[in-house]
């Protein structure tokens, strides 16, 4: 089994579609984007909600802040009586705690020259034990904020803190304090962003459902193509339909819809091959049978052996039409070449032709001659060297083997159609419109308005003189020519002569 049908027989790597892609490509970004979202609506939700708590414990504290004052005896108390309740005790939800307390100062400290030691403190309300303001307490807004446990809770505490002076006019550091269990409050946020993770994980399946859904109603149309494909016969070649395509998938259509016109313009090509070649065989083949037949039935052996001679030279016929057809085949073929195209050289191509059918010519006794591209200046330069040089004297980017075929075709309808004691010459040069090789004779010629018509396959000149050519020389030039980016032209033998006398082929090559 040769290596490329083993790969094409071996299990395939399973591939994704285009929703899997999708949706890969989506998961991932999406989840990153929640994963933000969340992580900026905790640190904005839980701030807003602090805020909140804060601002209830500022208005607790400063009720209480804003009754403590000096009383008639000149003391600082409480001027109104508070129901006051410690944390943590009793059942229900946890209640604001209340706890202000004065500290003496000297005269320095009340005018801010000197820090005010803790000094002894005399509790006005509340519980003493409360945690006072740690030296990293925020002070937002006139008042301190700060994070504590107390009990073993956590608790969150807002202070407010001023000077305040008795009856007799001594100073006082005034500390009021209000604080609140913190769990409840934390917990309360927590329930809320899960909330809030619930209804980010709901949209986000609902644009996954949303993306597939689209993506299937886009390739629906993708799907129908694929099951008409599918419904078609195997010589079924119509180009397929690309209207309800999505434009993103519209030009791979059109491209192989090209591959499939390609394809049936080459299938179209080989049934007329074999047509036209079962056509031109079934001729030759009836009459070796006829030949054969009446062969059978003559006694005398030299008229048999003359019939014989016959079958054999319509044999040889029949041999060169096959080996001409086969060339054709081959030369019809699109060119698959993964490497650059190597570099022949024209000139020492064109010599080896002409050598090759000096034989045939001499039979004819034509005079069958080769112009060196390196008895000249081929490029015009002075660069040309000789066949047996360093460099090419005419290097074209094509295949030899090739080359050596379509000249060897053009020299050989060349002597078929020339009359004996003709003249027949290959030369090769360089123009400004690249490499060409040209066989020139002066036999009967074509007319010039049936020269196109002459590469066409089994196509004949009605003047020439030998009719037993197949017609197939100059389509497998022109094949041969077109497979390596050239061409093949017919022009006139004498440009001089009235109406054109003997005939040039002409191989122009890139």
């Amino acid at each position: 089994m040769p290596p490329q049908t083993a790969r094409a027989s071996g299990p395939e790597h399973p591939r994704w579609g285009l929703r899997t892609r999708v949706l890969a490509l989506l998961l991932p970004c999406l989840f990153v984007l929640l994963a933000i979202d969340t992580w900026y609506d905790y640190q904005a939700g839980y701030q807003l909600l602090q805020d909140a708590h804060d601002q209830a414990l500022l208005e607790s504290a400063s009720a209480l802040d804003e009754r403590i004052a000096p009383g008639g005896d000149g003391t600082i108390g409480v001027q109104e009586s508070l129901d006051l309740q410690t944390l943590l005790e009793g059942s229900g939800p946890p209640r604001i705690v209340l706890y202000a307390a004065l500290t003496p100062l000297s005269e320095s400290q009340a005018s801010g020259h000197a820090a005010a030691p803790p000094g002894p403190a005399r509790m006005l309300v509340g519980a003493p034990d409360l945690p006072t303001p740690p030296p990293g307490a925020v002070h937002e807004r006139g008042s301190l904020r700060y994070d504590a446990h107390y009990r073993g809770q956590p608790l969150r505490v807002v202070a407010l803190a001023r000077t305040l002076r008795d009856g007799s006019g001594r100073p006082y550091h005034l500390l009021v304090q209000a604080a609140q269990d913190d769990q409840p409050r934390r917990e309360a946020w927590i329930h809320a962003l899960g909330a809030a993770l619930l209804r980010d994980s709901a949209t986000v399946a609902i644009v996954l459902l949303l993306v597939w859904f689209g993506v299937n109603h886009s390739l629906r149309p993708l799907e129908r193509l694929h099951r008409s494909v599918l419904a078609r016969a195997p010589d079924d070649l119509r180009p397929l339909d690309a209207h309800e395509l999505p434009h993103e998938v519209a030009p791979l259509v059109v491209a192989i819809n090209r591959h499939i016109d390609a394809r049936q313009q080459l299938l179209a090509e080989q049934t007329r091959l074999l047509a036209d070649a079962s056509h031109q065989l079934r001729t030759p083949l009836a009459i070796m049978l006829t030949q054969a037949g009446y062969a059978l039935r003559e006694p005398d052996p030299a008229l048999m052996r003359e019939t014989l001679h016959a079958i054999v030279a319509q044999l040889e016929r029949s041999r060169r039409l096959c080996e001409q057809l086969l060339a054709l085949a081959h030369a019809n073929q699109p060119a698959e070449r993964s490497v650059p195209t190597a570099t022949a050289d024209l000139n020492q191509v064109a010599r080896e032709v002409t050598l090759q059918y000096l034989p045939l010519a001499r039979e004819k006794q034509q005079d069958l001659g080769w112009v060196d591209a390196c008895d000249g200046d081929a490029h015009g330069d002075g660069t040309a060297t000789g066949p047996d040089g360093d460099a090419a004297a005419v290097p074209v980017a094509a295949d030899a083997a090739e080359l050596h075929e379509a000249l060897a075709n053009l020299v050989h309808n060349a002597i078929r159609y020339t009359p004996v004691g003709g003249h027949i010459t290959v030369s090769v040069r360089v123009d400004p419109a690249g490499a060409c090789a040209e066989v020139r004779d002066d036999g009967p010629g074509i007319a010039v308005d049936r020269r196109a018509g002459m590469f066409e396959r089994f196509a004949k000149g009605s003047a020439a003189p030998d009719q037993n050519g197949a017609g197939l020389g100059l389509p497998i030039a022109r094949a041969y020519a077109r497979r390596n980016g050239g061409e093949i032209e017919l022009v006139d033998g004498d440009p001089n002569a009235a109406g054109g006398q003997g005939l040039a082929a002409r191989l122009r090559l890139p």
